[in-house]
């Protein structure tokens, strides 16, 4: 089932009576990206995917500061009545569901947090593509000119292995502006310059998961262990794969994600 919220777009999986799990997607993506995870998930949960201002069919935003979206997904959970929630965040969205935490813990039961890079420094060198898309001269150029092609092929050189990429991802990307993924990543580099994920998380008391690919392109993999500091977190590593685990290792991450939740229930 697909909703509005506050100008967010939603989808719901799964029976509404069961626990629910909030999907919170990464820079220049969609809800479209947990496809793959879905069905093992919604079996027994309450799957809800949101897309972020801005990105998949969400209205734009006036801010798009890692506070001000998790801000916005708080209002979303209480218009749904959905919390306390676990959330899921991939890659940047770690960063709005630990920034929702930080602002509405009441809302959150835990927190996953699936390729998500814990502080600057950790950000590898990244392929040609992605720093292309980094400097707005270039980046505005390769973004006019972007194809499905195109677009399949940014999304295969974050990965380790091949993979089937959701065409409704890609559609959705076709709408998404480069100024949106600029401000997006801008916003994004401002959060944890200011303050790693682990320090953050340090101070919430509420469980962690962490799940790394082994082979991650754009995070340093051991960086992963930065998260150990921090009570009550599970810090999983996933043996070659890249940065989107739930299109690389569906089963993997789907099973790493319903024992977390089993777990805390």
């Amino acid at each position: 089932m697909r909703e509005y919220s506050d100008g967010m777009h939603v989808v719901h999986d799964g029976p509404r009576q069961a626990p629910p799990l909030l999907l919170i997607h990464g820079s220049g993506a969609s809800g479209a990206c947990w496809a793959p995870v879905v069905p093992a998930l919604a079996g027994n949960l309450h799957v809800v995917r949101v897309d972020l201002p801005g990105m998949g069919h969400s209205q734009p935003a006036a801010s798009y500061d890692v506070p001000a979206q998790a801000a916005q997904v708080a209002r979303v959970i209480d218009a749904l009545g959905l919390g306390p929630v676990t959330v899921v965040g991939h890659s940047s969205g770690g960063y709005v569901a630990t920034s929702l935490t930080e602002q509405r813990p009441e809302l959150v039961k835990a927190i996953a947090l699936v390729s998500t890079g814990p502080r600057t420094d950790a950000l590898l060198p990244q392929p040609p593509l992605m720093r292309a898309l980094g400097w707005p001269p270039i980046g505005r150029l390769v973004w006019a000119l972007r194809t499905d092609k195109l677009i399949r092929r940014g999304i295969n050189v974050t990965c380790a292995r091949p993979v089937d990429i959701p065409n409704d991802l890609v559609t959705e990307l076709q709408g998404l502006t480069y100024s949106t993924f600029a401000a997006v990543l801008r916003c994004n580099g401002e959060y944890i310059a200011a303050r790693s994920v682990p320090d953050r998380l340090a101070d919430l008391d509420v469980p962690v998961l962490v799940a790394f690919g082994g082979a991650d392109p754009r995070w340093d993999p051991s960086s992963a262990h930065d998260y150990d500091a921090v009570p009550n977190t599970r810090v999983e590593l996933l043996p070659g794969i890249g940065h989107i685990p739930m299109l690389e290792a569906p089963g993997a991450t789907s099973g790493l994600l319903l024992d977390f939740v089993a777990a805390d229930l």
